[in-house]
């Protein structure tokens, strides 16, 4: 019979214990630095794509001539987020991988019209400020021990209004407003940015060695690059220069 009073057998449990623990960080870093670099090469690949697409001189003559093609890129982003978000459970990790490029490089077609509004300049120091921003609130979610799921909830309400003002600045036009919601749009997704973190890393114990866990990874880094891309835009909105 085992003698459960022996200290040995405490210290055989409590280093089997810590192999767990190890092997658990161990994948959850793993599994982090998978999101984050389908968040970084997505974000980089939208970028490249932007930059390449105005320096042909094809986003200047989709954009300025009109035509259909327009609205096919403008909304062409959106399509794809609606069908890696309702069709994730069905798809397969190749699947929603090559949706995420083809998201990456439509949403670089459509963001190419910064290029023909703001100043080079501007729009390199929103990206910079950006990235850097970023990487501080994704490292406090990551390792702060407070619960953001309260925050999450207020964010995402203040999301919903962000979107109704801005549909209503549509027709309004009202710049000092307009100022206002790039303001509270940047506050918005600095927060969401620690919240997504966090849930992320929570995501991380439900999805670990399951079928899922490669699909996880894809959606996951889909939400931190909209996280950066949205925050950027708000950032270049508000302290960007206008391309003379």
């Amino acid at each position: 019979m085992a003698n459960w009073s022996d200290p040995r057998a405490g210290s055989a449990f409590a280093a089997r214990a810590g192999l767990r623990g190890a092997a658990y960080d161990a994948g959850l870093r793993s599994y982090m630095l998978s999101v984050y670099n389908y968040m970084v090469s997505g974000v980089l690949l939208t970028a490249i794509v932007a930059l390449g697409f105005v320096l042909s001189g094809a986003a200047a003559q989709v954009f300025v001539a009109g035509g259909i093609l327009k609205w096919v890129i403008t909304f062409a982003p959106l399509g794809i987020i609606f069908a890696m978000s309702f069709g994730q459970a069905r798809m397969s990790t190749a699947t929603l991988q090559a949706l995420f490029w083809g998201f990456a490089i439509a949403m670089g077609l459509s963001l190419s019209t910064i290029f023909l509004v703001y100043s080079p300049l501007s729009i390199a120091q929103a990206f910079f400020a950006t990235a850097a921003g970023f990487a501080g609130l994704s490292l406090w979610g990551y390792t702060t021990k407070k619960d953001l799921s309260a925050m999450g909830t207020f964010l995402i309400m203040g999301l919903v209004g962000l979107i109704v003002a801005s549909l209503i600045n549509l027709f309004v036009q009202s710049g000092p407003f307009s100022l206002v919601i790039s303001a509270v749009g940047v506050l918005i997704f600095a927060g969401l940015t620690a919240y997504d973190t966090q849930r992320i890393k929570a995501l991380y114990a439900e999805v670990a060695g399951s079928e899922y866990e490669g699909r996880a990874v894809i959606m996951s880094a889909l939400n931190l690059y909209l996280d950066f891309i949205n925050m950027f835009l708000y950032i270049l909105r508000l302290f960007g220069s206008r391309d003379s």
